[in-house]
Parts: structure tokens; sequence; C-alpha cells
């Protein structure tokens, strides 16, 4: 099992996307009020009191939509001033990155990654849902991105059978002329459980062989933080890299927990055993070493929930959280 130290922060549980993979149209979602998210203060709090004394130096912000959060160049300033932080990024769709872009690169963030499910506008709309123009405003932010100097810069793309998977070539074409780097991840059965049993997911494999039968494909020499199986186009600027975690179980390597935007510590995507609410717990005067030994407990806890919940968890469970709620 490797050291767990990588934290996902979501900052707020609201998107200004519908995507059908998190929050499909029809689905009716009981938004956290802003009095019930973690404010700027608890969340360093918990950082520096928490998160930060049991070896946790890599932290990811997510949503929802990060950007929506309206003092979130702040807190990545405040963030990345922690001088034990050694890596801070961001996930993000991108639509309100054109005009943020610089603020948050001034601030302190150098990576990031912006989810671009089609480059068919139309498709887009299909997978986002809301105007078709959606599409035109997410591309200006990958470019103003680009322009400023994150790096690496990553596109998520989450393949949906009969939906984008005739893109799979042209989205790894992203890779060759420009030092972006391609994710592609497995459809899962949070946040959208209807669409998940009638579509299913494409494995991994089968979309490494395309691109191999185009392009060729070697093991890539960078390896990110997470999960992805990192691979390269033969003399591409950028990688292509592939998150399995329907088709190829990593739960043995898995580095992370998950802190929803209301204060949930959650050690498992897939399942939902062992959550604590540190939010209440500060809110009550719980004291900070005591929250500090609980969450190492968890720890501890952490290999156990992850192989005893996988096959549950991809085999018709349930969720009482979407994925935007979870924070990814």
């Amino acid at each position: 099992m490797n050291q767990v130290d990588y934290l996902r922060i979501s900052l707020i549980d609201r998107c200004n996307f519908r995507c059908q993979y998190c929050m499909p149209e029809g689905t009716e979602l009981d938004f956290i009020a802003p009095d019930n998210c973690l404010s700027a203060e608890e969340l360093l709090t918990l950082l520096q009191a928490v998160f930060i004394p049991l070896g946790f130096s890599r932290f990811r912000l997510t949503g929802g939509e990060p950007l929506l959060r309206p003092d979130v160049v702040e807190l990545v300033r405040a963030i990345a001033c922690l001088p034990q932080v050694e890596d801070l990024s961001m996930t993000t769709n991108g639509f309100l990155l054109s005009r943020l872009a610089p603020d948050l690169y001034n601030a302190g963030l150098r990576r990031v990654n912006i989810s671009l499910d089609s480059l068919d506008p139309q498709i887009f709309r299909q997978v986002v849902g809301g105007r078709s123009d959606r599409w035109t405003q997410v591309w200006a932010g990958i470019q103003a991105a680009h322009a400023v100097g994150f790096d690496p810069l990553k596109l998520n793309v989450v393949v949906i059978p009969g939906v984008n998977e005739h893109e799979v070539l042209d989205l790894a074409a992203l890779s060759i002329e420009r030092q972006w780097h391609i994710r592609f991840i497995e459809f899962m059965p949070i946040g959208n459980a209807g669409l998940f049993g009638e579509r299913g997911w494409v494995p991994s494999e089968e979309l490494r062989q395309q691109i191999r039968d185009r392009w060729g494909l070697t093991a890539s020499q960078v390896q990110g933080n997470g999960p992805a199986d990192v691979f390269q186009i033969p003399g591409a600027k950028g990688t292509i890299g592939f998150i399995s975690q329907m088709s190829e179980c990593f739960c043995d390597r898995c580095n992370r927990m998950r802190l929803s935007a209301d204060g949930w510590l959650r050690p498992c995507l897939l399942n939902e055993t062992g959550q604590l609410d540190l939010k209440t717990s500060l809110r009550s005067g719980v004291p900070l070493p005591e929250l500090r030994n609980q969450v190492q407990h968890l720890l501890m806890l952490k290999p156990e929930i992850n192989y005893k919940g996988r096959e549950s968890g991809t085999a018709g469970a349930s969720y009482t959280r979407t994925m935007s709620q979870i924070g990814g």
C-alpha cells in the first residue's frame, strides 16, 4: 500500500454544468448551504493541524466546479504558501478559466486538469448540458491556461460508450504537437447509475489498442501523482494516461483521501464506509489532536476499506452522494 499523502478537497458542490456522468438532467440535488461548507479558515486549520502533520503534502482542489467559489484565488494563495505543500493542483470544467487563469497562476497554482469530453461542440453539449457555446468557452479556458504556463496541463476525458468513444484518436492526437497530457477515464456507476447500466464502460486496454494501431504507444518515463497508467505516442510532446478504475483494480496503490465541501472525509471513492464528519467535530470544539487521531485511525483502516469495498462498488452498489457531491 502506498503512503497516503494526497488529499482531494472539494471547495463547493455546485456546478455550472450538468454532465451526464456526474449530475444527470432530472436529478434533484440538495446543494449544501454556504454556511454548511467548510470556511477558508476551517479548511486551513484542518490542513495545518490535522492533514499536514499526518504526512499529507499533495492537494487537489475540486468541486462541483471549484472556480464558482468566490474566494478560490485567495484559498489557492493561502494553501500554496504553506511550506509543507509539495504539490497543489485543481480540476475544473474550464468554463471560467479564461478569466481566472492568470490570477490562479500568480496565486501559486501550477497544475490544472480540465474536463474535455469531446472535440465536437454538439456532443460536448450532449454530455455537459446547457447551451451549445460552452465548448468554445472551455476551449478558450484551455488556451488561457496553456498561455500563462500551467505545466503539466491535463485534459480529462470520461469515455461513454456510444457517445464519445469514437473520438479517442482525435483526443489522443492533442498530445502530439503540444505538451498536453490526455487522461482517459472509464465511466463509473457513481453519479448516473441508470446511464451506466445502459452503456457500461469501455476498458482502457481497448482504447490503448486503438492508439497502438494508429501510432504505436510506449510507456512514459513520467508518471503522475495518481492512479493513471501513463504512455506516450512515439515522438509526442505530451502523454496519454488511462484511469482504469473499472477494468483494472489499482486499490493497492491508492494514495488519496477525499474531503467534501461540507467536511466529510472519505477514504475510498467506491466505498462509503468509514467516513468522518470533520466539520461537525471541528465546530463542536473537538480538540484538534483528537481529530488528528481519528484521521490517523482511518488511514490505518484504508487498505481494508479499499479492498473489501471494491467489488460491491463495481457491481450495482448505490451511492448516497453523486460525484459532484463527493468531489470526484
